[in-house]
Formats: structure tokens, sequence, C-alpha cells
């Protein structure tokens, strides 16, 4: 099986070469899912102490002085999750470019940090986790100091094993199950975890839409789903609602007469969603063909695609969904992404993981800034626990998705999660939820 290989000097196309990778072992996984001050005590997104994560006992990956830095990225460049894997990656480009730009030093298409090169290599997961494995583990291979990846959570946990036992940072995109970040120290994200988007769409069912009676659809074979699921249900009980039913179906299925039948004897006010958009627009088209015409369907960021339009067409306009950022936010570090990816690419992004692999991929160049200022004041080469510890201080950076701290925070960073609506059109802002105040009792 191979992987295109794709490696930017901070955002410029330097080469493509298909790699080879080994094949899987005995275990498969389940299938998919300006300023920073080093300033750790640990807080969950809704301000609760955690316990310390695990360490990497591995001796780090170590750089010596003047040699290039690689730092790689696991994006689903092909495959159903292809439309985020895109986006990722071209997030992750256009972010290289703008510190090429902003940092030039004879060449405007190198940041040079201190003596060291800084690039980008890039390997596609398939959409699979088992790849995903074998994609990370081609990466160390090659030498990389840290890594970012990936959206699905699925595939995100095979790639924080590998980062784990090498003893390197895994910055993730758009993985939102909420345990992944208690496997290592060295594991860290830019995104909100479900153990929000959950209570954020049941608070919003509850008290915006006045809901009661719920019922859920679960991808049983997406740790994403699941996990969702999961928090939605336990937010909505607490507030007082009840959930009538379950169903069940897995990655790829694409008949739910039989799920939808059983859910339509129970007479729920509204409908849960919490896959990806690749089976909820076919469901939500069955749904509405069975008859369920009133109830509002509302997921999670999975849905998050211009694909969901096309498959669901009607029957998923109305629909409310958690995201992370939207374009139309009057916030300058939008605006200025919008239109650099514009400039660039001609176009809008066609999900939130442009703007989060944008944030990723800045985030992490920033951590390898700090540690190689760190390496140089002790004078010894840098190494992957000093980026480790740079991420883990932290502090106020300033992304396109919201300012992320991830201090003491154990790899969460307390993220704003929006709702928003499904038109024709695309996506609309329904309302803005702060984690303190939906993770409150």
């Amino acid at each position: 099986m191979t992987h295109t290989t794709q490696k930017w000097s901070l955002g410029f196309v330097a080469a493509f070469a298909a790699v080879a990778l080994s094949a899987c072992n005995s275990s498969t996984p389940a299938p998919n899912d300006g300023g920073t001050t080093p300033s750790g005590g640990g807080t969950t997104e809704g301000g609760t102490t955690t316990s310390a994560r695990p360490a990497p006992t591995k001796a780090p990956f170590t750089v010596k002085e003047g040699e290039v830095i690689r730092i790689g990225l696991v994006a689903s460049r092909q495959g159903e999750l292809r439309p985020w894997g895109e986006d990722s990656s071209n997030g992750a480009a256009l972010a290289m470019a703008e510190l090429a730009a902003d940092t030039a030093d004879g060449d405007p298409n190198k940041l040079i940090i201190e003596g060291h090169e800084i690039q980008l290599v890039v390997q596609d997961s398939n959409s699979d986790p088992v790849q995903g494995k074998n994609a990370a583990e081609q990466l160390v291979n090659q030498g990389v100091i840290g890594l970012i990846g990936e959206v699905a959570s699925g595939i995100t946990a095979t790639i924080s094993d590998v980062a784990f036992s090498n003893s390197l940072p895994l910055v993730a995109v758009g993985a939102t199950r909420t345990d992944l970040s208690a496997k290592g120290s060295h594991f860290f994200r830019v995104c909100y975890t479900d153990a929000l988007q959950g209570p954020v769409m049941a608070k919003f069912a509850y008290e915006d839409l006045g809901l009661r009676k719920m019922a859920m659809f679960t991808d049983k074979a997406q740790p994403y789903s699941t996990g969702l699921s999961e928090s939605f249900a336990a937010k909505f009980k607490e507030l007082g609602g009840e959930i009538v039913d379950e169903q069940f179906y897995q990655t790829k299925d694409t008949q739910f007469a039989g799920p939808i039948a059983n859910t339509k004897a129970k007479n729920p006010d509204g409908i849960f969603l919490s896959g990806y958009f690749n089976e909820v627009g076919p469901l939500a088209r069955q749904i509405r063909e069975a008859g369920m015409t009133t109830q509002p369907l509302l997921g999670g960021d999975g849905w998050d695609s211009d694909q969901l339009l096309t498959s669901g067409g009607d029957a998923i306009v109305g629909g409310y969904f958690c995201n992370h950022y939207n374009s139309l936010e009057d916030r300058p570090e939008v605006k200025a992404f919008l239109d650099a990816w514009k400039k660039k690419y001609n176009a809008n992004p066609g999900t939130t993981m442009g703007a989060l692999g944008y944030d990723s991929t800045k985030l992490m160049v920033d951590a390898v800034k700090r540690a190689i200022m760190e390496a140089k004041a002790a004078n010894k080469p840098v190494d992957s626990m000093m980026v480790i510890n740079a991420l883990e201080n932290t502090e106020n950076f300033p992304g396109v998705s919201g300012a992320i701290t991830l201090k003491g925070r154990n790899g969460d960073p307390a993220k704003r999660a929006l709702v928003v609506e499904v038109t024709k059109e695309g996506q609309k802002f329904a309302k803005a939820f702060e984690a303190d105040a939906v993770m409150a009792k």
C-alpha cells in the first residue's frame, strides 16, 4: 500500500514521492475518528481538576545545531474523509507559507530559526486507522521532531500511540474524543472535546429548541460517535430530558430502514445523529422519507462538510450541529485567514478543518521555536521533549479558531463552541457557548 509523501519548506511544495509502507501489525484498531508565554495541575474543559498524564520514557529525538528540523503531518488525503484531509493539509501549507513570508531571511521559501531550516512533511492516512499508524511510523523514520494530525478520533488514536512510543509531541487537528488526551503528556489538540460539544448540543436542544424526548443514532464503529452520543445523553438527562431510543449503525452503511422504524415507534421530539457527514446525509433523507418530518436533527462537528448538503439535500436543511468557528465571525483573525486562503486557493475552505490545520501548524512551529531558544540557552541540542514542554506551557496562542491555552489543561484547550444551522447556502451561525457556562452543574 502506498502513501503520498509531501514536503513543504514552510508552505512551498518541495517534493512528491510515493513511499511504500509496511503492513499493519497484528493488532487492528477500531475503524475511524503573536504570542505564547512559557510558564503545568490540570483542568478539564469545564474547569475541574485532572490527574497527571503518563509521560513518554524513550530517549527524545534530538536535532543537532544547524540541522533541518522536520515536522510531520498525517492527513486523510484520500478516502471518505478526504474533505477534512485536504482542508487540514491546505491549512498547514498556508500557515507555513505565511511563516516563511514573515520571517524570510534571504530565501522567502524557507524559515530559518537560529540556524535550523523548518520543513513540513505530509503523509496520507487514506482515512484509515491502520494506514494512519503506518503514516506516522513513516514520518518517524523520516526524522520528525513532532507530529500533527488527525481529524478522525479513531485515526488519531493510532497516531498517538506511535508518537508516545517515540517521545514525540502530537497536536491533533480536529480529534474531539475526550479520552485521547489521557493517554500521555505528549498529546495536545487545538479543538474542543466531546466533553464540551455533546453538552453544548444537549443544552441547545433542551433550552433553545424546547425538546424533551430525544432519540440518537450512533455509529458504533467510530470512537468519535460513541463518545459524543454518551456525552450528549448524559447532559440531556441531567437537564431533565429523556433519551427514548438509541439505534446503532456502522460506517459505510447506506440503508437504515430498520433502525428508523424502531425510532419512529418511540415518537421522539428530536433526533441526535452523532456520526460523520458520510452517513448523516443519507440517514437524514431516510428519516424524512419515513415520515418523521418535524423532528429537528442535531449533531456534532462530524457533520462539517459541503458533502452533507449533497447527500442530505432538503432533509438536512434546518438541522443544527456544533462547530469550531464560523467564517462570518467578526474577528480579525478570521478575516485575515479567509483573505489569505482565497488568495492562495481561489476559494473558501470547505470545512473548519482548514482553520484547525492552520492553527495546529502555527502552534507546533511556535513550540519548536521556543524549544530551540531553550536549547540554545542551555548550550545543547534541541529535542522532542523540549517541544512537548513548550506546548504544555502555551498560553493565549492567537488561533483562527480562538485563543489556545494548554498550560495546566492536560492537552485540552478551553474553547468556545458554536452551534450552526444547516441552510441551502451552507452554515448559519445560531449561538455561541462558553465552556465554563455549559459544564456548570
